[in-house]
């Protein structure tokens, strides 16, 4: 057996080891949901019978229990956190706390520089990995270059768009629309549905204008995101030129694919005129400043001294991903403070990465349809129970046909299954490619998973409605 097959075999042990799926895949749950609770004896999820036994009363009518000092309150969050904020993804740092990105920090400023002193800002196309610092460097600077055109006088403002949740030139119009408005005009009545995306617009230009805003910059995050439709960016970048509005719009479109600009029309590329800058993946060493920027999340003397080490080795080996490394750490500090632990401890980091891997599965997949949740279980539950990693359409259909059934779903058709199948793929939630099938089978595609399939499988199952 060769080194490869002895690794994959292990991986599969491993697999097994971890849950217990029924074999004919009625059950997605493992183990643990089953067993009994050491505090009440009781399985978790099932109700226990009422009992007979008398209920104190207070002298007011009250619950017992508040009268009681050992009740304590309700309202505690334990002693591991001082500012938890400092972990969360939508927390932007001030300029000491970020790592290693100086060059980044200076392309995104030249290319804001003009709209500060009141010219035309230059637009910008960002690449890297996720938890590269994209989306960290181009709001922080964007709200400095804010502040820096108010003391010249100028009147500068940005607004911050997640296409991956705003995946339509429509809803990202309508979240820019709404974010311009409660920056300059929170009373103002903007309808949330009912209208397209000119009408939307047309909000954001009459805003602009009335308001003398000398510039806006719109940062597109995931733009890759935008479901083939980059119509927004052309009518962004060509705003004031036709006319639409008196400010100057500047975009920073932000992409993990690096072949991103390759699918974009030619008249949005000859429009855009953009300037193009790769972020690169942190080292070990950066993520541990990163960490230690962080540190004063947590109370003082929480961390144990090889938490923030461990962490950030585990997210050099995966990438240089400082989100992920910042997400496992406050994981790790929730997963301590839910055990009654008086410190952060190397055994809590174990848990916090596959809890932050399954969060991430589940944000990653929140917006599909519950079908493309079926065809994902699917994968999975044949992952785990057979003795291969790849597999055939017509082995992933006729198991998703049987998640269908057990979830009381209709099953769509064949060709859309095979669709899905490619959109999964790439999105990178999936791989596909063609084997040659051996003597007499010819060539077919086969699919496998990018996830470990029992972090798939937990996170569809407590992050989606299946």
């Amino acid at each position: 057996m060769t080194d490869s097959e002895a690794g994959g075999r292990e991986r599969r042990d491993r697999r097994r080891r971890g849950g217990e799926y029924d074999a004919d895949l009625r059950s997605y749950a493992t183990s643990e949901d089953t067993e009994t609770s050491e505090d009440t004896g009781t399985s978790e999820g099932v109700e226990t019978a009422r009992t007979d036994t008398p209920t104190a009363v207070t002298t007011d009518g009250g619950d017992p229990r508040r009268d009681d000092d050992s009740y304590g309150d309700p309202f505690a969050v334990g002693s591991i956190f001082a500012r938890e904020e400092l972990l969360r993804v939508g927390y932007v740092p001030d300029r000491d706390r970020i790592i290693g990105r100086d060059d980044e920090i200076r392309a995104v400023g030249k290319a804001l520089g003009p709209a500060v002193r009141g010219g035309p800002p230059r637009n910008l196309l960002l690449y890297g990995k996720t938890g590269t610092g994209k989306s960290l460097v181009s709001k922080h600077m964007a709200r400095e270059a804010g502040a820096r055109a108010g003391e010249n006088g100028v009147d500068l403002i940005y607004q911050y768009v997640d296409c991956s949740n705003d995946d339509t030139e429509t809803r990202a119009a309508r979240e820019l629309a709404l974010g311009v408005r409660d920056t300059l005009e929170p009373d103002l009545s903007i309808p949330r549905k009912g209208i397209g995306a000119a009408e939307y617009f047309r909000h954001v230009w009459d805003l602009l204008d009335d308001h003398d805003v000398r510039s806006l910059i719109v940062i597109l995050d995931e733009v890759d995101k935008l479901d083939g439709d980059d119509d927004i960016l052309m009518t962004l970048s060509r705003a004031e030129e036709s006319g639409k509005t008196d400010s100057y719009v500047g975009i920073i479109a932000i992409s993990n694919k690096i072949q991103y600009r390759e699918s974009m029309g030619e008249r949005v590329d000859s429009s855009l005129q953009d300037r193009e800058f790769v972020f690169h993946p942190y080292d070990a060493t950066q993520l541990r400043q990163i960490l230690e920027n962080r540190r004063d999340a947590f109370q003082p003397d929480v961390l144990s001294a090889d938490v923030i080490p461990k962490v950030a080795a585990l997210a050099a080996r995966e990438h240089g991903d400082a989100r992920k490394a910042i997400d496992i750490l406050r994981y790790a500090g929730a997963i301590a403070e839910e055990s009654d632990s008086a410190q952060v401890l190397e055994e809590h980091i174990d848990s916090a990465m596959e809890r932050a891997e399954a969060d991430r599965f589940a944000e990653l997949v929140s917006g599909s349809t519950p079908h493309v949740k079926f065809i994902l279980v699917a994968l999975a539950s044949l992952t785990i129970h057979r003795d291969e990693e790849e597999f055939a359409k017509q082995d992933i259909y006729s198991t998703y046909k049987r998640v269908c059934a057990n979830e009381g779903s209709d099953p769509i058709s064949w060709d859309r299954v095979s669709r899905l199948l490619k959109e999964q793929s790439f999105l990178g939630i999936t791989e596909s490619r063609h084997t040659g099938g051996g003597y007499e089978k010819g060539s077919y595609r086969v699919h496998s998973l990018n996830r470990d399939p029992e972090i798939v499988l937990k996170a569809l199952d407590s992050g989606s409605e299946l």
